[in-house]
């Protein structure tokens, strides 16, 4: 397989997985009433997914 081939497969794989982060069944398991730093769980749930999906994003795209 040619390089471009692997990196529209890997960020194909990382939009499935960003579609599966901010899905009904994941964001229902944080939706509780607990906090992390004064913060709700689902806040901090929905940024650190964010975080991470942004990370991986870099991490393919800047990838040799």
């Amino acid at each position: 397989m040619n390089k471009p081939n692997i990196k529209a497969q890997r960020l194909a794989a990382l939009f499935v997985l960003g579609g599966l982060l901010f899905n009904y069944p994941l964001l229902a398991l944080f939706n509780r009433t607990g906090m992390v730093a004064g913060v709700p769980l689902l806040y901090v749930y929905v940024y650190a997914a964010w975080a991470l999906l942004i990370g991986l994003l870099a991490l393919v795209i800047e990838r040799k």
